[in-house]
């Protein structure tokens, strides 16, 4: 147990040498790290939200909306079915979980069955003889895209997070429908919710223009048609607050590929845009035909801008304009870029921590680490003598590395995670009180120096193992189950749990092999 080949040794001294290296940039701001040459070691601890400050959002998705939405659309693909083949039909609707029409005819089956049935394919087409058609989907499907509209979701708040410039959020499932979102130093979680819960989902479709404003009002509109509002915010003065839209959607805006916050030759602010090839042979189609007309840009079902269509659009660009201002014309901008959302979000919780909480936290958990590093460094010199200060070298090289990893792999440190390392450190020293209580054993049992630690290291090994493996193993079950805290505490319980053995095992072990060999004592201080 004390020998070491020299390949060993200059492998643990490197090992330690990186750790320095690793850590260093932990001494400087996050300025100055991100300063330093690229090829130099950069990345310090990221800090969590209780630390550093921010906004905390629990978002819950409308799972049950987004089946909702998926009939509504298959009622709606079904009214074109049955138009289409001159197909008379009565009580097309949505009802307890299906979309249900009756045929006038019920010899006029055969005419639009597979249609129908090609409306989705997951769908189950139901028709008796009498000429009722119901179309539904099966339990397994409603639960499959139930789980990709939250895995959608996610990826679209990360999308727009992301544009905002934020560094280090958390954004994480959180249940079966709900989603957490932290963004340190953002400290308005009102704007952070208003970003994020817009549906954003944009259409261009033409205005009604056949329909009086005293039809509106009265809500007398075609059955193709539907009562819209102006967004009060970025309409256009002189607008009317309602206007009949045509239901027929000419473009979606999914077709968009590009938006950005700009300025019109007034200066005034707006959005301009690009669509992809689809998209804008599906604009430039649109506007073709109905130059004159009152084109509809529509934002979660609310009229942003309804410009009269001067000309063919066939470039795929365009612009939004209304009475914006610029921070409203970026948010616009990132709406658009990271997509619409799948489902409705709604905030279940938010609260903001604020950054003199999270400098106090560092502050006490500072305190608390340097208490306890003293604490222990005092009580295995007191107990152990040399071997404590051997201890003791280690001690502080766990702590160097455990910075070093945690910097690393960017592992976000919370104040639970603080609890962890001030855990970690106080266990380091617990597998070299384990291997210094049995060298005493082997001492008082008369054997010599060299037998003695070799012995000692030897009868200690197990217990070592079997403690830090069980701990190890507990760190990993708290990190798959919990959530937030939780898992910063596990996850620095569990890297210093790793280190610690090395450094108990490894570090210790070559400090004393290496003053064996060059004081050859003849009895050990200890």
């Amino acid at each position: 147990m004390l020998h070491f080949s020299k390949w060993s040794i200059w492998v643990t001294l490197g090992i330690l040498l990186l750790g320095i290296v690793f850590a260093a940039p932990n001494l400087l701001t996050r300025e100055q790290a991100e300063g330093l040459p690229s090829w130099l070691p950069h990345k310090q601890i990221s800090l969590g939200l209780d630390l550093r400050g921010g906004s905390y959002l629990l978002l819950e998705v409308d799972v049950e909306g987004v089946i909702r939405d998926q009939l509504e659309t298959a009622k709606d693909a079904a009214r074109d079915v049955l138009q289409k083949a001159k197909v008379g039909y009565t009580g097309l609707a949505v009802e307890n979980g299906k979309a249900v029409v009756k045929l006038l005819n019920p010899a006029d089956v055969d005419k639009v069955r597979q249609s129908l049935r090609d409306i989705d394919r997951d769908m189950t087409v139901d028709i008796d003889g009498a000429g009722n058609v119901s179309m539904s989907l099966p339990d397994t499907v409603i639960q499959q895209r139930q789980v990709r509209a939250v895995e959608q979701s996610i990826e679209v708040v990360r999308r727009r997070v992301d544009e905002t410039g934020v560094k280090e959020p958390t954004i994480q499932r959180q249940g079966e429908d709900r989603i957490l979102v932290q963004v340190p130093g953002v400290s308005d979680p009102a704007e952070l919710e208003n970003l994020l819960v817009k549906t954003a989902k944009m259409t261009f479709q033409f205005v009604d223009q056949n329909v009086s404003q005293d039809q509106i009002d009265k809500g007398q509109v075609p059955a193709d048609d539907e009562i819209l509002p102006m967004d009060e915010s970025n309409g256009r003065a002189g607008m009317p607050a309602k206007m009949a839209i045509q239901k027929r959607v000419m473009v979606s805006g999914e077709h968009l590929v590009q938006a950005a916050a700009a300025f019109d030759q007034n200066g005034g602010p707006d959005v301009q845009f690009k669509f992809d090839s689809v998209g804008a042979r599906q604009f430039c189609a649109a506007t073709k035909d109905n130059i004159g007309r009152l084109f509809a840009i529509v934002l979660d079902k609310k009229i942003i801008s309804a410009p009269r269509i001067q000309s063919a659009i066939c470039g795929g660009d365009g612009i939004i304009t209304g009475q914006f201002t610029v921070a409203e014309t970026s948010q616009l901008a990132i709406l658009l870029r990271a997509g619409a959302l799948p489902a409705t979000l709604t905030k279940v919780e938010g609260r903001t921590v604020g950054a003199d909480l999270g400098a106090d936290s560092i502050a006490a958990g500072k305190l608390a680490s340097i208490m306890g590093v003293v604490l222990v460094v005092v009580a295995m010199v007191i107990f152990y003598g040399m071997f404590g200060l051997f201890a003791d070298v280690a001690l502080i090289f766990n702590g160097i590395l455990l910075l070093a990893a945690m910097s690393l792999l960017q592992a976000t440190l919370t104040l639970p995670g603080i609890a962890g390392v001030v855990l970690t450190l106080g266990m380091a020293v617990d597998a070299n009180v384990l291997i210094y209580e049995r060298i005493r054993e082997e001492m008082r049992n008369g054997r010599g120096p060299v037998t003695a630690i070799d012995q000692g290291y030897r009868g200690a090994m197990g217990t070592i193992w079997d403690s830090h493996i069980t701990t190890i193993v507990s760190a990993i079950a708290l990190y798959a189950v919990g959530t937030g805290p939780i898992k910063g505490f596990a996850v620095t319980l569990g890297i210093g749990l790793v280190i610690s053995l090395f450094t108990a095992v490894v570090v210790v072990r070559l400090i004393t092999a290496t003053w064996l060999r060059y004081v050859r004592p003849k009895e050990l201080p200890l």
